[in-house]
């Protein structure tokens, strides 16, 4: 899988290969997300020559919003916090 590897080994040299790829490809799915990727080229790039991730921050954000759906209609903001400082 080139798109994998290139995320996995940051290699930013390649994404413009595997954009060509995409292009000439079958697959209009594949197409689309690649127009989507491009549509953010400098983010992509970024991440593929960073070493740092924001992987951790988006699971506890993602988390914290699960809770507050979870919870939507029932309870304040104090019940809240207490479930999120003290989960069960």
């Amino acid at each position: 899988m080139p798109f994998v590897d290139m995320i996995r080994h940051h290699q930013a040299d390649q994404f413009d290969h595997w954009l060509t790829q995409i292009h000439h490809s079958d697959v209009p799915e594949l197409q689309g997300f690649a127009r989507g990727v491009l549509n953010d080229k400098a983010a992509v790039i970024a991440g593929l020559t960073s070493p740092w991730s924001s992987g951790q921050v988006e699971g506890q954000v993602n988390r914290l919003k699960g809770l507050k759906r979870e919870m939507y209609g029932r309870a304040s903001f104090p019940l809240l916090k207490a479930r999120v400082l003290h989960p069960p």
